[in-house]
């Protein structure tokens, strides 16, 4: 993808999450826009890096490494990332990554659909097994701290 596209999908993004922060959390914009655009950035220094270092990491693990190093405890504006990236509820973010997982899935839905019924069995499963794993391994972790 080029900048221009990277950048217009970033910024799509940015009011999803600002729009979710608000409607689900009653954050106003205007407290969330550090926020948020400090994650912009950071996903923005992400995407530039991943086509620069020759090194085959996903985007992702750009961003993160940007993130955890604008935040750590020497960098000089951790206060003002952490301080501002507070503001944004976790869950809003992820609002928009599955309606960006929608979207993709609903574009190979001929291509799962050729899968057979056997993949749509396969997927509950997985996701079954999914969620009773974690609540499990939450379980366990709770109950070794005494929180239940």
């Amino acid at each position: 993808m080029r900048y221009k596209e990277w950048g217009f999908l970033l910024v799509i993004a940015c009011l999803g999450i600002m729009t979710a922060n608000f409607v689900g959390f009653k954050v106003a914009f205007l407290d969330s826009l550090p926020g948020v655009c400090v994650l912009l950035v950071i996903s923005c220094i992400g995407v530039v890096l991943s086509k620069i270092i020759p090194l085959k990491l996903p985007i992702v693990a750009y961003c993160s490494i940007v993130g955890l190093l604008a935040a750590c405890p020497i960098s000089p504006i951790s206060s003002f990332v952490i301080e501002s990236a507070n503001k944004i509820n976790f869950t809003a973010p992820l609002t928009m990554v599955g309606a960006f997982a929608g979207i993709s899935i609903g574009n190979e839905i001929k291509a799962f659909a050729k899968q057979g019924w056997k993949m749509i069995i396969i997927a509950l499963l997985v996701m079954t097994g999914t969620f009773f794993g974690s609540a499990l391994v939450s379980n366990i972790v709770l109950s070794l701290t005494h929180a239940i």
